[in-house]
């Protein structure tokens, strides 16, 4: 008898979680359409929705217009039954963000971080800082959590370790540091920390660019490199998490020189800090215009209408940027390849010359098979993705609230 109870408890959750999972990529939908979609019988649907509706995380959002007979209700995920947090953990600044869970958002704050100055202490402090000023209307009972996306990989665990070699990471507890400034105020949060190209990529993947695709590949193009690779639906990590470290591949056997400390890597050519040293080199060392690292950027794009400087500088990295796409095409046979991330949004309008330089490199058949296309969700794709990893949670519980 206990065993037919942990079996229906069991099965409860996987229903719970398939119909709210349904709702909250694709709602609003009928009860009709939840058993279309997930295979559930009628009766189940019906009953599992009551429930739902009965823990206050599902709501009625009105009726659907009928030809006769009574009209269908349609049904979505509460957006107030909670709100979450998203971070990205970036090298030139912190953004903190609060979403509800129609993940519209609520309130946001950046703090800009000076070149170098990316240090634990002061990545925590801008964190706690800014979820203190976000959640400031809520009470921390309505907070479903944090979601962190940061450089590196990402250890999971109960400290989180993050090694990110161009930040001089090597094992820092983030998990454990955020925990011990958040106790100070008595403040205790469900904490998911992940690779920020990963983050971007589950955001792609639900709400941008990428969805409908079931392989693909999303890359994350800002002060560095990073892509979030995405295999029957599922993000591939490889043996410790470190899989998707696609900035630091070989593009140039002994070439120049990159953060990581080693020489030739994709990073060294297409990430913002390389692109804006070539740019520096070919002005023949005059200043950039521009305080940072997105000014000069945006500085660069502007001058390539009138000098060739500029455009030979760009011309050359939409030509490193398609031989690293093309790797990923011939290593990973995706459907489509998104790119986003910064930089890559400040550079799209060389999207066309990527696609053509990604074509000379890639094998003729899986270059015709995918899709080049710029991530839909610009700058705060990172901190969108990051906030979905314990709304993630909730959804595999079946709607349980999870305890800090």
């Amino acid at each position: 008898m206990e065993v037919e109870r942990a079996t229906n408890r069991t099965i409860r959750q996987q229903n719970r979680s398939a119909l709210l999972t349904k709702l909250f990529l694709d709602g609003p939908l009928t009860r009709q359409d939840l058993a279309r979609h997930t295979g559930l019988s009628q009766p189940a649907v019906s009953n599992v929705v009551g429930d739902l509706i009965d823990d206050g995380i599902v709501v009625e959002a009105g009726a659907l217009e009928s030809d006769g007979g009574r009209p269908s209700m349609m049904l979505r995920v509460a957006p107030r039954y909670a709100v979450v947090a998203g971070v990205d953990v970036g090298e030139t600044r912190v953004r903190v963000e609060l979403f509800d869970l129609a993940m519209s958002q609520l309130a946001s704050v950046d703090y800009p971080i000076s070149p170098g100055r990316s240090s634990p202490e002061t990545v925590v402090r801008h964190i706690h800082t800014g979820l203190r000023e976000v959640t400031a209307p809520f009470a921390t009972a309505d907070v479903l959590g944090v979601g962190i996306g940061v450089s590196g990989v990402v250890q999971q665990g109960p400290s989180s370790l993050v090694y990110a070699q161009t930040l001089g990471w090597d094992g820092v507890p983030l998990g454990s540091l955020l925990r011990e400034s958040l106790s100070r105020e008595d403040v205790d949060l469900p904490l998911h920390i992940d690779n920020g190209a990963k983050t971007l990529g589950q955001a792609e993947m639900w709400f941008g660019a990428g969805r409908g695709s079931r392989h693909a590949v999303f890359a994350l193009v800002g002060s560095g490199v990073g892509a979030a690779v995405v295999t029957n639906g599922a993000t591939y990590r490889g043996a410790s998490s470190s899989a998707g470290e696609w900035g630091h591949t070989t593009l140039m056997y002994g070439g120049r020189p990159c953060r990581c400390g080693s020489r030739g890597c994709l990073e060294a050519y297409v990430g913002a800090e390389g692109i804006l040293d070539r740019y520096h080199q070919a002005r023949r060392g005059r200043p950039i215009p521009g305080d940072d690292e997105e000014s000069q950027i945006n500085a660069l794009v502007a001058a390539a209408a009138t000098s060739t400087t500029a455009g030979a500088v760009l011309d050359e990295t939409a030509g490193y940027l398609g031989a690293g796409v093309a790797n990923l095409i011939n290593l990973f046979n995706p459907e489509r390849v998104v790119l986003g991330g910064w930089t890559a949004v400040a550079l799209g309008s060389l999207l066309p010359r990527i696609r053509e330089s990604a074509g000379r490199h890639a094998l003729r058949q899986p270059f015709e098979q995918v899709s080049i296309e710029l991530g839909q969700l610009g700058v705060d794709a990172v901190a969108l993705g990051a906030a979905t990893l314990p709304v993630a949670k909730l959804l595999l519980e079946g709607g349980a609230r999870p305890a800090a």
